[in-house]
């Protein structure tokens, strides 16, 4: 009875650190706004994208133990599926100069939300039928079939001139992906995930990644269960994708070459495979790093030497530390670890379990 009630008290505690955090990352979001810059607002906002394509990915490699290339894919579907749809007829006319749109796209106007809604919705879609054709690969025959299909779709929105605007791309889209709605959006599916990865769904994502054979012969549905999280993942990519083009107001297919799957997967490995913190807070130190050391793409003067500046060399350092992440740390930065409040507990920056004001509980 007393360890009953010791539970219940610990539980009310974390609803109410969890309800106090969320308040404290509100507050935090009001005060960016009206602290900092515009530029480093954008860098948040990217941060916010990231997050979201980071935890998707890892949704497929992490949890369900899928190894999937094609996310620059599913990511170039949502982007142009959200803007298409929310760009106003005039806007089309202005952006469609060697070919008219499509009759049937001229006069669709829709709402941000609705629109990013169906652009998910379509990329999840093309993520199914993909997952059906080529889930029953495994390894790096799937990664060879997700990455062919990426270049697919880019190559396709490429010469697709009536629907897409083909090589000019789309620009001049509405700023929509505000603060707001991008760390908003971000947040909606960090606890969407975490209430996944917990459920029956879950346990059958990482029992298919730990073992394959014994999870079938538990009598899971394998390859139904490779299709569902293979669909989520996808459609996770496409609403990403989609505040990704309300955010750089302007996209074109070479922006989604398979190397930004490259740098999506950078994130989920140094963060760590399996791991949703990990990917979360991966995303946000591996987005401000990038911006703060693009410093070493220009000119520098070591002392010993002065160079006129080497395009590519910040990528260099982060592809050295994730060389370095590989060898002496493959489990990432998080490993398969997760936040809890029972973790600030065990390292003394909160009460530990049946003590009251740092001494046991009579």
């Amino acid at each position: 009875m007393k360890t009953l009630m010791t539970l219940n008290d610990t539980q009310k505690r974390d609803k109410m650190l969890t309800i106090g955090a969320a308040l404290l990352g509100l507050a935090l979001l009001f005060v960016f706004e009206s602290t900092f810059d515009r530029f480093t607002m954008q860098i948040f906002k990217l941060c916010a994208i990231n997050v979201i394509l980071a935890l998707s990915l890892n949704l497929i490699n992490g949890f369900t133990g899928l190894f999937s290339l094609g996310h620059a894919g599913f990511m170039a579907v949502g982007a142009y599926t959200c803007a298409i749809l929310s760009m106003s007829p005039d806007q089309k006319v202005s952006n469609y100069l060697l070919q008219p749109i499509a009759p049937w796209l001229a006069n669709v106007h829709l709402p941000f939300l609705p629109a990013l809604i169906v652009a998910g919705l379509l990329a999840g879609l093309i993520g199914w039928f993909l997952g059906v054709v080529a889930l029953r690969l495994r390894d790096d025959y799937l990664a060879i079939a997700t990455l062919g299909f990426s270049e697919i779709i880019r190559v396709v929105l490429t010469n697709a001139q009536s629907i897409t605007n083909g090589s000019l791309g789309l620009k001049g889209l509405p700023r929509y992906t505000t603060m707001w709605w991008a760390w908003g959006t971000a947040i909606v599916i960090t606890v969407f995930l975490v209430l996944l990865i917990k459920s029956s769904y879950g346990r059958a994502f990482k029992s298919i990644r730990d073992n394959e054979i014994a999870a079938e012969a538990m009598g899971i549905d394998v390859f139904g269960m490779k299709v569902l999280s293979f669909t989520i993942s996808s459609a996770l990519a496409g609403i990403a994708g989609g505040l990704l083009a309300h955010y750089l107001t302007t996209i074109d297919p070479k922006q989604f070459i398979f190397l930004k799957t490259f740098d999506i997967l950078l994130i989920v490995v140094l963060g760590g495979v399996g791991s949703i913190t990990g990917s979360v807070v991966a995303a946000v130190v591996i987005t401000i790093s990038m911006e703060a050391l693009r410093f070493l793409d220009g000119p520098l003067n070591l002392g010993f030497m002065v160079t006129n500046g080497i395009p590519g060399l910040r990528m260099v350092f982060f592809s050295a530390l994730l060389m370095i992440v590989v060898i002496y740390r493959q489990q990432g930065l998080m490993g398969t670890s997760e936040f809890s409040w029972d973790l600030l507990s065990r390292i003394g920056l909160l009460p530990k379990r049946g003590t009251k004001s740092g001494k046991e509980a009579a």
